[in-house]
Order: C-alpha cells, then structure tokens, then sequence
C-alpha cells in the first residue's frame, strides 16, 4: 500500500511503451555441440518466453519476450503477419490481433505455428525443413488429450523434432523456487497460479501434480483489465478514446496494489485526506493550444481581414478562369459561325454534330448566352479590382462611417433621460480567465487501485458467478485428509504475472488464518519472479534431464508414431496422463441378440473406466470422472 509520507498531489504519466522488433540472432556454437540443446518455450497466454536451455551464462535467461499474438488482415498473405514485438502499438490494431489460446488452452495451431516459426527464426535456427534441437513446452493444467495430440502433430510431423518435453508453467516456478530454497524433494504444497485469462489451483502431494482436485476459476488479468476500462469509461465519458486497454494494462502493472482488508481499505479513502493523499492522478497527452483563447480585438479584426483578402483573391482567380474559359468557348462558336457565313455547308453540319447541336439557331443562342456571360464576367473583375483599389488606399474604420438612421435609433438623442452607455465596450486589455486544459485530461484514479485486483478474490464484483480463488482453494482442501491439508497449507507458493500486486501475500495470509482451524500452521511464499520464474524452471529441468535413451519426461519420435499423439512422460513438473482404454466390440452373431445387449453394456462400462497413478487418498475421487483429461 501506499505509504503516508508521499507528496499531496501525485501525478503521473503514461508511458505508452513501444515495442522494437526483435533482433535475428546467430545460432551459437555451444548449442550445437556436443549435443543439440533444447529450446525452452513458454507458451504464456500474454506473452511467450523463448531461450536456449544450455549451461552458459550467457543463454541464463529468455532471449525472446513478447506478447502472443499474431495481427493479420483477411485475405493478407502468409509473409505480411506480424507477431510480438514486430507490432510497435497495439491499439491501432486491436481489432485485427489473433491469440492461439482459448482462455489457457490452446486452440488454433495456424497462430500457434506462426509463433514456433517467429521463435525459430528469430532463435538462429536455420535447418531447412526440420528443428534439430528438443522442445521444452509449456501447456496447461489438465490439458486435454485432443490439444496436446495436436501440437505433438505440429512438433513432429511439421518441424520434425526430435523430442518434446510438456509441463505446466506454475509446477516448473514451484519446483524451481524451492530448489533455491533448499528445500528437497518430494515437495508437498499447494500452488495458487494466476495469469492473464485464468487462475489455478494445483495441489502437489508427494512431487506430483494431483490432477483429480485441480480447480480453475476464470478471473485473471485480462479480466481485471477489462474492468478497470469499464469502471474509468463510465466516470469519464470525454475520455473513451483516450481509455485504452493497453494504458489500463499498465495502470495495473504500475498502479494497483491488493488491500489486506477490502472493506476497511474502502473506509479509509472515505477520508478526503486519504484521497487526496493516496489518488494517483493520470495525465493523459493533450494539446496545450487552447482555441478562442486570450486573443486582443485588433488581433481579431486583423484575422478577419486578412481572411477577407483571401476569400476575394480564391473569388477573382476563380473568375478569370471561368471568363478564360468562356472566351475559349466563345471562340470555338464563333469559328463554327463563320463557316456558314463562308458557305461551307458541310464542315458546318459536321461542326454542329460534334458540338451536340441541331440548327443554327440554337447555335446562334448559345453564342448569345456566351457573350452576355463574358461580358458580365469582365464587369465582376472591373468592380473587383476597383474595390480592392478602395481598400487599399484606405479603408475607413467603423465608427466613423456615416449609418443613415432610422425613425427607431434617434430615440436616445431626443429622450435626455436615456443613458449614453448602456453597453460599455470592453477593454482589449482585459485577461480572460484560462481553461486549465491539463486537469481537464487527468484520470483520478483512486479505489480502483484496489478494487480490479479485487476481483481475484470477489468475481461477483464483475458479475461472474463463480467462487473465488480462497473460496475455491478451501474446497480443494477439504477434499482432503487434516494431516494432507496440515501438508499442503505448510507450502502455499504464489506465482503468475498476475500475482505480483503489492500486498498479494499478505492477503493470501490473512485469508487461510480465517479459513485454517485455530492455532494451526501455514507458510505462504511468494516466487521470486513470479512471471519469469517457469521458464528458469523449465531451463534448469532441461539441464538436469537430458534428452535421449529413456529419460523420463521426453516424448521421442517413436514413442509419437507408437503411443499417438496424446501420449505423455510424465516428471516432477509435467500433467498426469490417465489414458483411456476402449473395450473393442465383438461382433455377435443374429441368434446371440440377448448376447449383443449385454455386450454393449460392458463396452459403455468398459468406457467410463480410466486408470491413474495418483496416490491412494485420490483414488477414490478419480472414479468420477467422466471426461477424461490429463
């Protein structure tokens, strides 16, 4: 929170950030020998995180940062999308981005290959028509079979790897924090993970990830970001256009923090003190040019004239144009004329059927027509040039012309008690008060510091109807056993770009001591680069678990072609595969009907039964479910 010491008045600016596009770098020669080292990717909802898993100082963190979206107009080509940081704004081309995610899941492979393609390239990996070098891949908690089938088809059968590597972002954070924590293995604890389009809460017993009680709830970032746009429209209509997504995004960033005690935070900026105190106020960029501003009348009388000279300049070359023209015109009739005066009956018909015409009579009046509008027209420049001769030698002021007056207007000499000035002239001197155009263009942005992170914990502030995340993590714990739940709530670890708002870890303490049994125990902690932090875990599993033979977590190319695509190897930070086994029916004969019946029974029954590596408490639970995911 805010500290009491800061200035009266805060203002702040936007910063408006544009990107730069990524440089193409060299592909090193410490990744090619002696083994080919794995790419890290982390495949973020917000943004992809791209590096060299190689034990070099120099590849220690993510070469590639940028957003994960690809802009590509209808009908453009394959060559003219842009992705990431390629896009300097944003804004400008809201309406064209494209994300491969629905919500956290990804779903549309032609954006989701857009980006491998941006990564490789950008990466130095030059190999025509294959990626020699094995992929660390993020993907989501409980992330369907058909999805992962799908980029395993994109990996192997497009990009021809040689292995790939699947785990979940929040797991990769969780087991590289307590390794600097020193804290060995197998981990126990409960992982409270928030992005930018959902949250999650994973329960890990014994190092492995407990797929069964896994919740999600779908309020993150770019929720919170959506409402603070909402609430900053409604309280400044003038301001819509100024009010983008992007500038909330770092209003969140940079602004927002998570109050301790919701309720009581909203009781302290009831304090006109506390407000002015604690409101950030937000200028947005403005023209200082203020029309109609301080301008004296001979200023304005000067304006004025000066206009007028121009008008009557743009009317006199208009005229002498229009006068050419008709003199053009003029001698083209008369020509035409002349041709049956000389007798040349032919040229002359012919002539008329070029200019449209069906006698000479109508000839004859066009030419009239014509002589009377050059005429005229040579008046208008005579009188012109006349006046502006007038005008120049002087131009008499106003008040001293002679008006000619009315019955009406000679009232006031002949009524002694009329009054002479009733309507004083005002001085040219006088200073008109200034319009204060820069608190015109300021956001006061006060309780929506706290009250967008709110909805983390109160998504029906948004109107979503669903639990929020303490909520849900308080049924996820009653699923289990009290020394499970003593295990679980001993390690409660904080990660996601979406956690980093000050005071996130102390209202997560102050949540489980109302929601904990009294005089019990919790440890809650925060990663140390909350958004970061699944890649360096992803790099350092990478380190320790090198590909090839049968080393545990990496799906090979034969293990593709013989287990499909949806087939993974699980380690410490991976999902847990629950394949699904189909009961083949066997075809019956028309006597054996009652047979068949049965048959199909067990089949369907044989459907619903799935198997799993969870631990003995969970097992009890897997029984219901009836999708299957992994």
């Amino acid at each position: 929170m805010a500290s009491l010491e800061r200035p009266v008045c805060q203002i702040f600016s936007f910063q408006d950030c544009k990107t730069s596009p990524d440089p193409i770098f060299e592909l090193p020669a410490q990744c090619l020998t002696p083994t080919s080292a794995p790419i890290v990717i982390d495949n973020g909802s917000f943004q992809t995180r791209a590096g060299w898993g190689a034990p070099v100082a120099e590849f220690a963190s993510p070469r590639l940062l940028f957003r994960s979206v690809a802009a590509r107009s209808r009908g453009a080509a394959r060559s003219e999308t842009q992705i990431g940081n390629d896009i300097t704004n944003l804004e400008p081309l809201r309406w064209l981005l494209k994300s491969q995610f629905d919500r956290n899941v990804v779903v549309n492979f032609e954006i989701q290959e857009l980006i491998f393609d941006y990564v490789f390239t950008h990466l130095g990996v030059a190999s025509e028509g294959s990626v020699e070098h094995p992929m660390v891949l993020t993907e989501a908690p409980c992330n369907p079979l058909h999805c992962r089938q799908m980029m395993s088809e994109l990996l192997f059968e497009c990009y021809h790897v040689p292995y790939v590597s699947y785990g979940v972002d929040g797991l990769y954070s969780f087991y590289y924090n307590n390794y600097h924590r020193n804290i060995h293995p197998p981990h126990t604890g409960i992982v409270l993970s928030s992005g930018y389009h959902c949250s999650h809460i994973l329960p890990v017993i014994n190092g492995r990830l407990d797929a069964v009680n896994c919740k999600r709830v779908n309020v993150a970032g770019s929720q919170a970001a959506s409402y603070l746009q909402r609430l900053l429209h409604l309280k400044y209509p003038g301001h819509l256009a100024a009010i983008t997504l992007s500038r909330m995004e770092e209003l969140l960033h940079e602004h927002s923090y998570t109050a301790v005690d919701y309720h009581e935070e909203l009781e302290k900026w009831r304090s006109p003190d506390f407000y002015e105190r604690e409101v950030h106020r937000m200028q947005l960029p403005f023209s200082g040019k203020v029309p109609g501003g301080c301008v004296s009348v001979e200023e304005r009388q000067e304006r004025r004239a000066q206009q007028l000279r121009r008008l009557q300049e743009i009317n006199a070359r208009r005229r002498e144009e229009k006068l050419q023209q008709d003199h053009v015109r003029l001698d083209k009739l008369m020509a035409v004329q002349e041709l049956l005066d000389d007798g040349l009956l032919d040229q002359f018909h012919k002539s008329l059927v070029e200019l449209n015409m069906d006698s000479a009579e109508e000839l004859q009046s066009y030419i009239n027509k014509l002589q009377l509008a050059v005429e005229q027209g040579r008046q208008k420049l005579l009188h012109s040039d006349g006046a502006e001769g007038k005008m120049e030698v002087g131009v008499t002021p106003p008040n001293q012309r002679k008006i000619p007056m009315d019955e009406g207007d000679g009232v006031m000499l002949m009524d002694p008690d009329f009054p002479e000035d009733t309507l004083p002239e005002k001085p040219a001197n006088v200073v008109q008060p200034m319009f204060n155009m820069a608190e015109y263009h300021q956001l006061f942005v006060g309780t929506e510091r706290l009250r967008c992170p709110e909805i983390l914990f109160q998504p029906s502030l948004t109107g979503e109807d669903q639990m929020g995340l303490m909520e849900t993590l308080q049924y996820v714990l009653a699923r289990y056993t009290p020394e499970q739940q003593e295990a679980l709530v001993s390690n409660v670890f904080l990660t996601g770009g979406n956690m980093q708002y000050p005071g996130m870890r102390e209202r997560v303490e102050r949540e489980l001591l109302a929601m904990r049994p009294f005089q019990s125990h919790f440890k809650v902690t925060m990663a140390s680069q909350p958004a970061l932090d699944a890649w360096y875990g992803a790099r350092d599993w990478a380190l320790e678990h090198p590909p090839g033979g049968a080393a545990e977590g990496w799906i090979s190319r034969q293990d593709y072609e013989e287990k499909g695509g949806e087939y993974l190897s699980e380690h410490c930070s991976s999902n847990v595969f629950i394949p699904m086994k189909l009961a083949k029916p066997v075809a019956a004969r028309p006597a054996e009907s009652s047979i068949t019946t049965q048959t199909s029974t067990a089949a369907s029954a044989g459907i619903s039964m799935i198997t799993s590596a969870l631990t003995p408490s969970c097992s009890t639970v897997a029984a219901d479910v009836s999708m299957v995911t992994s």
